[in-house]
């Protein structure tokens, strides 16, 4: 059942990102440069953005895309403080699945436009917001299901490899996206839309949310005891015993959660952190399309190598903080280096392939290591926290209030890139690069308590 819930909420969260990815993909074919497909066949006046996509046919198109992002990011912002409160108290398994169906049809609709001719931003925009507000109920319920199933022990590297269901995602989102980018942009949206929501079918059949739902009692298998099945019966009596009311712990309380040692300084990193990933995410293909001029497939396809670093840096972001002890020295020593390389990418990132690919392996690995390692084994050992005493049902709430002050993070990026990136993608970067560093001295006071609890723990070894 472990392993199940591992796989499962592998699957779901992927499917998540995997519905998220399309936009920065179609980007490329919603303005294209109409100029290297030939003349006019309309012969109108408008002959440089004859076959953009209206209303994203102006000089403002970057602004109108920068719309967009936020539409999306800002209603998940708004939402995921909301969805940790309601993650708590609800079945986490028919709040999942509900989700993703959801989640399906909004992403579904976006396509639709194509297929419907629909050229008003207005559409495109109520969306996204209405997608990016279902689409809260992903992050809080994985985690709190992996939560209740893993311990402490070796969870940094669990989640560091669960957690590669992000760039999975991203990856996947990509090529499906891409397949279908040059020919029919709707069927970008529409198939990842369908994919997200057979997900959250197979979720609501198969999910199990707690490791004493498995037990042989009534509620789930119907299971008749006989003398024959003594531990069955020790097994629902346990459980009985397991639901009384008076044994019920409560739901943490929102303030109550931010006072947990940790939370406000991890998640006002992850603020700066998701705002440096989501702007690649959301920008990147659209920066490779204008640097190295390549065509939006290709460009689509390369990007995806952010992400293979990604799956790469959330592992061994995983293993090192496990070994070591030091989940923020962790994320601060490779945020440190991340932005030097940042630099180096967009200076020299684009001198060829080959360089190209290694760059961006290399600042996948170090910008998202940090950031899944935050989301998900710093989010669940302080949903856990000893300050608890054992009441686990702080778990969503907390994950909740830290994925979504990222979520502001990953909202104003794509924002700023829109607002930016007109005056050169050198400032974009300039941007990444001091998110980055505030990222990293957000964490100092957390880095120094490590420290100090290393060199207590040399001294003790020593005999002082």
């Amino acid at each position: 059942y472990r392993g199940l819930t591992l796989v499962l909420t592998f699957l779901c969260y992927t499917s998540y990102h995997l519905s998220r990815k399309p936009i920065s993909i179609v980007k490329s074919e919603l303005h294209p440069n109409c100029s290297a497909l030939g003349p006019n066949p309309r012969n109108d006046s408008n002959s440089s953005t004859w076959c953009s996509w209206e209303p994203f046919d102006g000089d403002n198109y970057k602004e109108l895309f920068g719309a967009l992002d936020n539409a999306f990011l800002v209603a998940y912002a708004i939402g995921m403080f909301i969805s940790g409160i309601f993650g708590e108290r609800l079945p986490l398994r028919y709040y999942l699945s509900g989700g993703m169906v959801l989640s399906g049809l909004f992403t579904a609709l976006f396509g639709c436009g194509y297929f419907w001719d629909i050229h008003v931003l207005w559409y495109y925009i109520i969306v996204q917001v209405c997608n990016g507000l279902v689409q809260t109920t992903g992050w809080p319920a994985v985690v709190a299901c992996v939560g209740n199933w893993f311990g402490k022990g070796k969870r940094g590297l669990i989640m560091g490899i669960w957690n590669s269901h992000t760039s999975v995602g991203n990856i996947l989102g990509s090529l499906i996206a891409g397949a279908w980018v040059s020919s029919e942009w709707g069927l970008s949206f529409i198939v990842p839309g369908i994919i997200i929501g057979t997900m959250g079918i197979i979720c609501f059949f198969f999910l199990v949310e707690y490791p004493e739902d498995v037990d042989c009692s009534p509620p789930l298998h119907h299971v008749s005891c006989t003398s024959s099945q003594r531990a069955c019966q020790s097994s629902v009596d346990h459980s009985n015993n397991l639901k009384e009311p008076a044994e019920e712990p409560e739901a943490i309380s929102f303030l109550g959660a931010l006072r947990i040692p940790g939370v406000v300084e991890f998640s006002l990193c992850l603020l700066f952190a998701k705002l440096v990933s989501y702007t690649f995410l959301y920008w990147l293909p659209l920066y490779i399309v204008n640097v190295a001029h390549f065509s939006a497939k290709e460009a689509g396809d390369l990007s995806t190598l952010f992400d293979v670093g990604g799956i790469l840096g959330g592992i061994l972001a995983g293993l090192i903080s496990d070994y070591t002890g030091g989940r923020a020295t962790t994320c601060c020593v490779m945020l440190v280096v991340a932005a030097p390389m940042l630099f180096l990418y967009n200076h020299i990132g684009q001198n060829g392939i080959g360089t190209s690919i290694v760059m961006l392996i290399i600042c996948g690995a170090l910008v998202n290591g940090p950031y899944a390692l935050i989301t998900t084994a710093v989010s669940a050992d302080l949903g856990t926290h000893e300050s608890l005493k054992g009441n686990a049902k702080a778990l969503s709430t907390v994950t909740a209030i830290i994925d979504g002050t990222g979520s502001i993070g990953a909202a104003l990026g794509p924002l700023l890139a829109g607002l930016i990136s007109p005056t050169g993608w050198n400032n974009v970067f300039y941007m990444l690069i001091a998110a980055d560093v505030l990222a990293c001295l957000l964490l100092a006071r957390v880095v120094v308590k490590e420290a100090r609890g290393w060199c207590g723990s040399m001294a003790r070894k020593r005999g002082y």
